[in-house]
């Protein structure tokens, strides 16, 4: 039912997904960038549901699961994330990769809306760790587009792969663009 809402809202305003049926393996983490507005959280969920990816979890800001909405963060497949704790979430996630069967998680290589001139590198950490394959997911407003890239399996060379992926989304126009990738 949520992916007839999420398809009737996508046309009402203007988007599209693109290359949402690629194949996918069992367990990976998708990356969404440029992330620079809360409508990301959004145009996420309802691609999501497009791509048939309803069970994706993701990664969340601790702050945004406290009363009032944090039922609806969690039951969206949110998992909080104590971002003063930074050394043990890497462990944490990849266990999870280890222990449930079909785990997927989504993450912005950000790591907030702000410009940052460095990506956070947890995500890659734990795609090594896990021994799992990155997605790339563009949230490209400039072509009102939600774009799946094929897996991307981490090659070990952390500099290396993260300006391949930088480079993937350099094109690509977030909703406020003086935030995007750089």
């Amino acid at each position: 039912m949520f992916r007839v809402f999420a398809n009737f809202i996508f046309r009402l305003i203007g988007w599209r997904t693109e290359d949402r049926s690629l194949p996918r393996p069992d367990k990976y983490i998708v990356i969404v960038a440029p992330h620079t507005s809360n409508w990301d959280f959004f145009l996420g969920l309802f691609a999501r549901s497009l791509a048939h990816m309803d069970d994706v979890k993701y990664l969340g800001k601790k702050e945004l699961f406290g009363p009032p909405f944090g039922w609806f963060f969690r039951a969206m497949g949110g998992y909080p994330v104590d971002r003063s704790q930074r050394g043990m979430l890497v462990d944490q996630v990849a266990d999870l990769f280890r222990t449930v069967p079909g785990f997927k998680i989504a993450i912005t290589p950000e790591g907030t809306r702000k410009r940052v001139e460095t990506w956070k590198t947890g995500f890659y950490h734990i795609a090594v760790k896990a021994h799992v394959p990155i997605i790339m997911v563009a949230f490209d407003y400039g072509r009102k587009c939600v774009a799946f890239a094929p897996p991307f399996w981490p090659t070990g060379d952390v500099d290396v792969d993260i300006e391949h992926m930088k480079a993937h989304f350099r094109p690509v126009k977030g909703k406020n663009p003086e935030h995007g990738v750089h």
